[in-house]
């Protein structure tokens, strides 16, 4: 096809790390628009060159002002704007719902061209359950922040999905074993490269492997839902608190305790603080 695409909006897919994984479709887009929204200009020229298109470029990111958002809206009428991400499908931990956003809300079209997606590749290749998952993107940086965000999904009868680095993955799976007990994971790093790699075992597992090697490349943490465990009254729960609060603080009991039940941190601390107060 040689004619213009019809003037709307282009959500375009690219690969996340094997060039061969572009579609024809993708690769025709990126040929025919009037111009493409790029994170990074010079890793979308990359691809360009690889499919031997020549479209203009202009970097747009989640520093982009409202009066850039603007006048890419306003041009929608009479072109046809591909918007791409660094790798993957845009919009996925990657700016974009704004833009996207603005040109419905002017009455623009807004196409997708699908793709690549580290999270549900990951999630294709992980051995765990499928039919619920929440994506939460990347988790914060502080520690403190960091657990509080776990905390909020920890009671979700789904898998999570998480991107990381490879600086920062030891100290997520840590957090994550701590708050969430011992789940079954899977740590996958740079998928569809030449060195992907895909390892499985519970969070615990996972966290004492990754704080003795830093890996390299792009991380999708797949965690497992709550596992089915037997019900604990808190009779139960009660009488084991009351032993492990004989040398231990309510914080670390509570988490020694929750860890062997398999229960959340949040109900053996809640317990222990009530225990501890009487």
């Amino acid at each position: 096809m040689n004619e213009r695409l019809a003037p709307g909006l282009y959500v375009v897919a690219t690969p996340i790390g094997n060039l061969g994984d572009l579609s024809e479709r993708a690769a025709d887009a990126l040929k025919r628009a009037d111009r493409i929204l790029a994170e990074d200009t010079r890793v979308t020229g990359k691809l360009l060159a690889h499919v031997g298109a020549k479209t203009p470029m202009s970097r747009y990111d989640d520093h982009a002002s409202e009066a850039q958002r603007q006048a890419i809206v306003d041009s929608l009428g009479n072109q046809a704007v591909a918007l791409v991400s660094d790798a993957g499908t845009p919009l996925i931990s990657d700016p974009g719902y704004k833009l996207v956003r603005a040109a419905r809300s002017a009455g623009h079209e807004v196409r997708t061209v699908p793709g690549p997606c580290a999270a549900i590749a990951a999630l294709s290749i992980a051995g765990l359950p499928t039919d619920r998952f929440l994506f939460a993107g990347f988790l914060p940086a502080n520690a403190k922040a960091r657990a509080d965000a776990i905390r909020e999904i920890a009671d979700i009868r789904a898998t999570l999905i998480f991107y990381e680095s490879g600086q920062r993955i030891a100290d997520t799976l840590l957090a994550l074993s701590s708050e969430l007990g011992p789940r079954d994971a899977v740590v996958a790093r740079e998928l569809t490269k030449l060195h992907e790699e895909c390892v499985s075992g519970s969070l615990q597992e996972l966290a004492a492997r990754y704080a003795e090697q830093i890996p390299k490349g792009e991380i999708v943490i797949v965690v497992g839902p709550p596992l089915e465990a037997e019900t604990i009254s808190d009779t139960q729960l009660d009488k084991m608190l009351d032993a492990a609060m004989a040398n231990l603080s309510p914080s670390r009991a509570a988490a020694e305790v929750a860890e062997r039940l398999g229960i959340p941190r949040k109900r053996a601390y809640a317990r222990a603080l009530e225990l501890s107060r009487k």
